[in-house]
């Protein structure tokens, strides 16, 4: 049975400078507006220029501007988190429902921002981290895309400055300003490149490169960040349902994407394909972002497809390794001390998926956990944060050594293939159904 969706970005990949179930078996290894009928193609009443005079914000406690953190690495630089909650569980601070989707959280300057469907339109919510209360919503209609799944946006917004980008899961790509959310341009991708609404739909968080915004249109495609203007386009290829992933090597920038054929490596400036790794998915299903690493590229599929260790030098893709030992069905792996911590398995079956730590350089298993099924993970201060798929929260050491578990707590009870965010000593959690739960886990929480 093919059963996924890719997010997180991709799911839905997929979120920080701090913005009762049986025991887990251990395996050793060696309140919303009414939406409007459509949206304009451009309002010009917010100059891009003008706005980009004024000094832009100064990162604070609590930026998670995109997918996969501000260093693309899933890994949150937050210290001084409550991570053991055996005396004292956690509170739940608020919660709110933004709809159906798998699209995680970014968060700057107190406020949050995600996105969710309802009743045949699509949302983009921005929220006060601190209370959940609406700051400000935008909606259009948008196709649910509930192929064997809830359906619903999976993109993760994008923050950059006094912008904020959003990709729905029909395509459509909108720039909005971010403080009032009033729209700035918005793109049709399907319209733009001549395309169908993949099987899965559109799940590519955008990404920010200077004055570039990349996006997966059926090929890696560069627009003016401003404009929404094409700059280049890249070779066509059966779309995947990733994020590419920025890197420089010996002075020249690059972008690597996982597409449903390959992983490509392309030229920033230009778009021009350098080259390519042959990785096509047994049901058309690639949904992770490459973890780059120096000159290595990670890259990991579900249905016992795998993963590859790849070095590119002189231009040109060679694996060091490939094996079945991590196989993301679309949750990223994320790479912390030389090691791989993901789910490795399908969410079709989920009993038998395990939260697998794999040796960077080897690609050689140091240990297996069950327990968690198709869920995600994110890493801050040498701890995972663990999130399920039905949606119990897990702390653990971020450790080779073994799988050490600190504690758990339920906080969610739909499906929750979302990666949560840690912001200012709370998590953020979403399932399926689109409940956002706010746990509390400062310090000073544990006082009070």
């Amino acid at each position: 049975m093919k059963f996924v969706t890719p997010f997180l970005c991709s799911l839905a990949c997929l979120t920080l400078m701090a913005c009762s179930e049986a025991a887990p078996e251990t395996v050793a290894a060696g309140e919303s507006t009414e939406p409007t009928e459509s949206l304009p193609p451009v309002i010009a009443e917010v100059s891009f220029k003008e706005a980009r005079t004024k000094s832009a914000p100064v990162p604070q406690t609590g930026f998670w501007p995109h997918w996969l953190g501000p260093n693309f690495d899933g890994i949150s630089r937050e210290t001084g988190w409550r991570t053991d909650w055996t005396d004292k569980p956690p509170e739940v601070s608020w919660r709110r429902n933004v709809g159906t989707g798998y699209s995680s959280i970014s968060a700057a300057n107190g406020r949050l921002y995600t996105m969710g469907h309802k009743e045949g339109n699509e949302s983009v919510y921005c929220l006060d981290a601190k209370t959940g209360d609406v700051i400000w919503e935008q909606s259009y209609p948008a196709e649910l895309v509930n192929h064997l799944n809830a359906g619903g946006p999976g993109a993760t917004p994008t923050i950059d400055g006094n912008f904020l980008y959003t990709n729905s899961r029909d395509g459509r790509l909108i720039c909005f300003e971010i403080k009032t959310g009033k729209i700035i341009w918005e793109k049709k991708l399907t319209e733009a490149y001549d395309m169908e609404v993949p099987e899965w739909g559109f799940t590519c968080s955008p990404l920010i490169q200077g004055e570039k915004l990349l996006i997966e249109a059926g090929r890696l495609v560069a627009l003016d960040k401003r404009t929404g203007k094409e700059i280049w386009k890249s070779t066509p290829h059966m779309p995947g349902y990733g994020t590419p992933a920025p890197f420089e090597v010996e002075g020249t920038k690059y972008l690597a994407l996982l597409n449903n054929d390959c992983l490509t490596i392309t030229r920033a400036s230009d778009g021009v394909e350098v080259t390519t790794f042959n990785w096509p998915s047994p049901f058309d299903t690639n949904s992770t972002t490459p973890i780059i690493d120096g000159k290595t590229i990670f890259i990991s599929s579900g249905y016992h497809k795998g993963c590859a260790l790849l070095e590119f030098e002189n231009g040109k893709l060679t694996a060091r390794y490939t094996n079945k030992d991590m196989k993301n069905h679309f949750n990223n792996c994320v790479l912390f001390q030389k090691h791989f911590y993901g789910m490795d398995g399908n969410s079709n079956l989920g009993r038998i998926v395990r939260l697998n730590c794999l040796d960077q350089q080897t690609g050689k298993v140091k240990w297996r956990e069950a327990g968690f099924g198709c869920g995600s993970i994110l890493i801050s201060d040498g701890k995972l944060i663990i999130l399920s798929d039905e949606g119990t929260l897990v702390t653990a050491k971020a450790s080779p050594e073994s799988y050490q578990e600190i504690s758990r707590f339920k906080v969610l009870d739909h499906q929750c293939w979302t990666v949560p965010l840690l912001c200012g000593g709370q998590i953020y959690c979403r399932d399926s159904a689109g409940n956002i739960a706010c746990v509390d886990v400062r310090q000073q929480a544990l006082d009070q």
